[in-house]
Parts: C-alpha cells; structure tokens; sequence
C-alpha cells in the first residue's frame, strides 16, 4: 500500500497533512495508535448540538451504495460524571476484541463485517454511539434483533469477573501505550483541561476504573442503554445505477472559497521553523543493538525506559508482490489468518491470550511484504514474542475463520469499488504498471473465491520463513533476555532452500497524457490521481527528490501545488504530491479532491505548474525552507515509538546500514540547490503522466488541455 508517513520515509515521500488512505503501492504506514481503537473514554467524536429526543422508528436512507450500515446513539452525561470509567467498561465488554459480545454476536456469527463503538463525554453532553456494517444482502432488522438481544443480556444478566478483569487491563494499558509521544500525551492533557477543566483528569479517572465493580457495569447499562432513549439509522444501498444514468441527482457542489486571502510565503513559512542542530539529532537515540539467528532471522534492539512499554515491529517478505491474477488476495489472507488459530490454541484462546494483558498484534499486507505491528506493557513482552512466533510459525488457518475471512474481504471488496478514491487508486497503479507487473495485480471477487485453504498453507510455508523476516523492539527490556527469548522462540525456525525472488520489469513513462473517468454512482466528489513511474529507494536523488516533493506538494501551507491550486485558485479541497518508493519500485503521484464542476481544471492547473517546475525549477528560498520542514519533522517523530522503530525496520529492509537513523538530516542537509533542479527536470512529466479521475462523471465538465 502508499505509506501514510508523511516526511522522508523510505516508502515514500508523503504530507503530513494527506487524508486519503493509500494501498496500490508497496511500502507501509507508520501513523498508527497503540490501540487502532484508540483510548475510548470522553476524547472520542464530534460535538453535536443536541441528544434530548430520540426516535421511536428507526430513520432510513437509501442510496446508491455498498454496504449496510446501522447506527445506534444512546444519550450520556458529560465528561464530569462519575459512570463515565463503567460506560467504558461497558463498552470494551461490548465490543472490543474478538471475545467481547458484539464482536462474537454479529461478527464471528457472519452477520456483520464489522462492529465498533466509542464513549463520547464531552463539556455538555455525551453519547454513546454504535456502528455495525455488513453486506447489502444481510436483513438489517435481524442484525437489529442480535444488536438488541445483546444488550439485553447484559442489563438483565451483568458481566462476568472475568470480563471486567480483562476490559481493566486492555483500557489502562491502552492509556499508556497511547500516550507514549510527546504529542498524544499533550493532545491528552489538553482534552482534559478543556472538557472538564482539569488537566489531571486521566490520573483520577484511571483511579475510578480500578474501582468499578460488576455491579457497577450493569447499573450503567440499564441506566442509559434503554431502548426507549436510543436513535438508530439504516443506511440500505440502493442497485448501482451504470455509467449512462443521470447521476447528478444525487450530486450536489460543494463549495470551500479560499481564494481571497493572500497564499502563504515561503518567507513566512520560515518564520515559524524552529532551528535545525543537527549535532543534538545524532546524540539522541541510541543506535539499535543487531544481531542475527543462526536461520537468518534479524532482529534489531533500541532499549527505552522512559515507559514501562514495549513496541514491536516486523517485516516479512511475504507481500501482494507474489499474488497471481487468478488468486489475488491470497496474501492478504494468509496473513488475515495467522492469528486465527494455531496447532494448539483457537482463535479465542489467542486473542484471550492478548486480550487478557492488553497487548496488541496485528499483521498488515503490503505490495513488497507483510508488516508486523506490536505493543505491549513491558512486563507482558514475553507473551507478545511468544504469540507473535505461535501464530507466524504454528497458524492452522481453520476452515471456520477462513471462510468467515474471506467473506469479510469480499464485502470490503465491495467498499472499495464503492468507494472513489479507492477506485482511482486501482485504475491508476494499473494504468501505470502494465499486465504481468507485480503492482498491477488486485483483488476481484472471482479470484478471492477461487482461494483454497491449500493454497493459503502452500503460500505460507512458502513465503514465511526465517531468512526473509526482520524483528524490531523499542522500549523497556534487557536486551540480552530478550536475545534468549527471541532464540527460544525462532531459532528452530526452519526454511529449505533459497527465498523466493521476483524481478519487477523495468515501466516506460507514457508517450502522452492518459485521461480516465472511471465512474462511480451517487459520488458528489471526484478524486483524482495522476503521476507516472518514479524512483525506488536505493535511486541517487531520493533525498533531493524528497527536497522537491516537499516544495510541490508536500503540505498545504508551504507547497506551490497547496498555494495555487488550492488557496489562490480554490480548486481543490485537498491536493499533495508524493514519491513513493519501495526496494524494487517507484511512483511520482498527486491527489487531489474537487468538485466535479472544478476537477478540468484543478487538473489542467496542476499540470502547468509541473511544467512550471519541470522548466524553471525552484528557488534557493524554497530549497532551504523545505529541508528544514522535513528536519524539523523528522526530529519530532522519532519522538513517537511507533515511528522511530518503524524507520529502524524499513532502513534495515532496504539494505541501509544502521547509521541512516541519525545520517537521515544530514544528507537532507547536504542537498543542494542544483541538485533539486535537476531532479525536477529528470523526474517530472506533466505531458507523460497518467490522470485518474474517479466518482462523478466529469466528461461534460470540460477538458483537460493536452
């Protein structure tokens, strides 16, 4: 997938201000919580004007779509009140995890996809708010009836010791684990402050939690999860209208003016830069410990005890890079799979595994491998290292979960294709990279069922082994424990033979602008993509050319494409530009959101400002400017985790030598100006790209100038 890390990432060159999810390309994000469903206490949601009515029937809306959705909101008290730690409980007893209620109820159970909540508790008010999704062929009223049944149990019938105990520890640890960096944790004391006008407020409320009883969760519950208080919504799609439908019924323009002010100056800019010592950037991380199993695994070790926590990162190179076209999606299956039962543990038994210590771990795939991502309270890491190598080793993809997976990939499917930029993603990466090219493959429904559960044993005996697997730990640890542990649990690891390899074609730049409107019904935005091959990450002028991005699209406030495209022309809603790049591939893209009335021309406009550049380069101002926005940034997020042990993990997959950590902002530093020119010239073609424009149908709004 396109990285979401936004500065100088080795997978990609990114914003930090980008909002559309990216997952065509190789390459992995680093923005990620401790918790993906984040610390739910009163800092969830959006303020809303009122909760004093609800509604007897449910309100329903129908329109061209995707997917089924139900939305449920009960009416809750301000962040002041003292239920606020039981409805949290509650709601962790309800939905989070795969052994909380909802999640076995309507997700293992095939009825929805997915289940999610939050505990909003703001100045005012407060709600809680439910949210189930699941395919258009499901009876929403039956989900309804489970989604009701389940609740019903639990005012009547309480909670379990057992569950409570679990929901305490994954809250508290999620507190800690989320506020780690220095950001979240301002982020946290701010809330606070604001919502109930004490910045200690998560102290006294982590006291409360501990002294919630059994008792205590059921009160709340049948105070405030009363039928009669709640408001529910079904969202029922309506049958996809084709491409030669009116779709402009549903299309309305939605205008953002931001060409009255005055853009702003690189000049300015610079005003608000803090300045850059290099010489405090190479002191102030330690250099992470090396060493390999005699198999061929690596494992990299940066000891940190400035929390009682531990982060765990990990690549495989197991990624969509070896899927055919006919069983696309296999490996994302396998990897959805892994933790879903082993030779000797259920499902349950291993998500109770983590559950119970408030540990997390999650495996993603991407184009070039499979990322690994962990977190854990210190004392638990050996219950992390030990599940993480059950599941990777041991995973005997059950038929039950399988089937239970593949199903929720096939209604994600339908999403995605429902879903603009998404579409554009898609249409773009294989309009770009040619039929037989790594890149090019996606999945379809036909080759998601034509997966086997041969197949997915044969794809990771294959693929998942020792010598292709990278291990990265941050935190509290004694590095030479966690070596004995890490050699107990893998160094009997097995593989036979060579690793499997692929050779990426070398990709020709168009001859001339490809133009494509693939569209997408009841959208009233357009996105678009347009970009063509670039460099991978070992090319010469990455670093230059994370100089240029930076200055064409790189953020909104200090970019040319942020300051004529969108501020002083007020085309777009958002526009960035991005060289993402990976071992064995490149991508130059931008994206952008219009209207369907402005997207010709936010097109034709941002085209010329290539050829702008492409011609006349940048200026000394911009270039000095732009590396210190990336230093800047680059010394912050090594501050966060996730982050710094994430860059630790890539520069070790890309064959850079450890010294990258702190090498990084001198080498932007050492970019010159002529150097920035010259990849401008050698890297942009604004009359050799492909434009992927996807939601409303936009040929009747103009045409792009050629």
């Amino acid at each position: 997938g396109f990285p979401h890390e936004r500065l100088a990432n080795p997978e990609g060159v990114r914003t930090q201000n980008s909002e559309v999810s990216q997952r065509g390309l190789g390459g992995f994000p680093h923005e990620r919580l401790a918790n993906p469903e984040g610390v739910r206490t009163q800092n969830s949601g959006v303020l809303q004007p009122t909760l004093k009515t609800s509604q007897s029937k449910p309100i329903v809306l129908k329109e061209p779509g995707s997917g089924l959705l139900l939305q449920a909101v009960y009416p809750l008290p301000n962040a002041k009140s003292p239920d606020v730690a039981a409805l949290d409980l509650m709601d962790r007893i309800l939905t989070d995890g795969r052994n909380s209620r909802l999640e076995q109820a309507l997700v293992e159970s095939g009825l929805a996809s997915d289940v999610s909540a939050s505990v909003v508790n703001l100045m005012e008010l407060g709600w809680y708010e439910l949210l189930v999704t699941a395919d258009p062929e499901q009876n929403v009223k039956k989900i309804d009836s489970v989604l009701k049944s389940a609740i019903a149990k639990l005012t009547k019938k309480g909670v379990t010791a057992e569950e409570l105990n679990r929901a305490k520890m994954k809250l508290e640890a999620s507190v800690v684990l989320t506020n780690r960096d220095i950001t979240s944790l301002g982020l946290q004391l701010g809330n606070d402050e604001t919502t109930t006008g004490d910045y200690r407020y998560t102290d006294r409320y982590l006291a409360a939690v501990r002294q919630v009883t059994v008792q205590d969760v059921q009160r709340v519950a049948n105070k405030y999860l009363k039928q009669e208080a709640r408001t529910v919504g079904f969202f029922k799609p309506t049958r996809l209208k084709t491409k030669g439908n009116d779709h402009k019924a549903t299309s309305k323009h939605n205008t953002e003016n931001f060409a009255h002010g005055a853009s702003v100056t690189t000049e300015e800019v610079t005003k608000y830069l803090p300045p850059v010592d290099l010489a405090s950037v190479a002191t102030s991380h330690t250099l992470p410990e090396q060493f390999t199993l005699s198999n061929g695994l690596r494992v990299l070790l940066v000891p940190d005890k400035s929390t009682p926590t531990v982060t765990l990162s990990g690549y495989i190179k197991a990624g969509k890079e070896f899927d055919t076209e006919e069983k696309a999606g296999l490996a994302s299956l396998v990897a959805e799979n892994l933790i879903n039962g082993t030779k000797t543990k259920d499902v349950l038994t291993v998500a109770k595994t983590l559950e119970d210590r408030g540990a997390n771990l999650e495996f993603e795939t991407y184009r070039e491998g499979v990322r690994i991502e962990g977190d854990s309270l210190a004392a638990d890491l050996s219950v992390l290292i030990q599940t993480l190598a059950d599941v990777v080793r041991n995973a005997n993809f059950p038929i039950k979960e399988l089937e239970l997976s593949r199903k929720q990939a096939l209604t994600a499917l339908k999403h995605e294709l429902d879903d603009p930029s998404e579409v554009a993603q898609r249409t773009f990466v294989q309009s770009v990279y040619p039929k037989q090219h790594p890149l090019h493959v996606f999945p379809t429904e036909e080759s998601l069922r034509r997966v086997s559960r041969k197949d997915v044993i044969e794809f990771r005996k294959k693929h998942y082994r020792p010598d292709t697997t990278v291990l990265a730990l941050v935190g509290d640890f004694a590095p030479e424990k966690i070596q004995k542990l890490i050699n107990l649990e893998f160094g009997n690891w097995k593989a036979k033979g060579s690793p499997p390899t692929l050779k990426y074609p070398t990709v020709s730049m168009p001859e001339k602008v490809i133009n494509l409107n693939p569209v997408v019904p009841g959208k009233a935005q357009a996105i678009t993509y347009m970009g063509n091959t670039g460099i991978n990450r070992k090319d010469s002028r990455f670093y230059a050319a994370l100089v240029l991005n930076q200055i064409l699209g790189g953020d909104t406030l200090s970019s040319r494409l942020g300051a004529q495209v969108r501020d002083r022309q007020g085309l777009t809603y958002g526009i960035y530009s991005s060289f993402v790049t990976g071992n064995d591939s490149g991508t130059f893209m931008i994206e952008m959101q219009t209207s369907p009335e402005d997207t010709r021309q936010a097109i034709a406009s941002t085209r010329e400002l290539l050829k702008e550049i492409h011609q006349k380069g940048v200026t000394e101002r911009e270039v000095e400017t732009a590396k210190q926005i990336l230093i800047s940034n680059y010394i912050v997020s090594l501050a966060n985790p996730e982050e710094l042990i994430g860059k630790i993990l890539m520069n070790q997959v890309y064959g850079l030598d450890k010294e990258e950590l702190h090498n990084f902002t001198a080498k932007i530093q050492a970019v010159k100006f002529e150097q920035v020119n010259q990849a401008a010239r050698e890297l942009l073609y604004p009359d050799k790209i492909v434009v992927v424009t996807a939601g409303p149908d936009v040929s009747t709004q103009g045409s792009i100038s050629q």
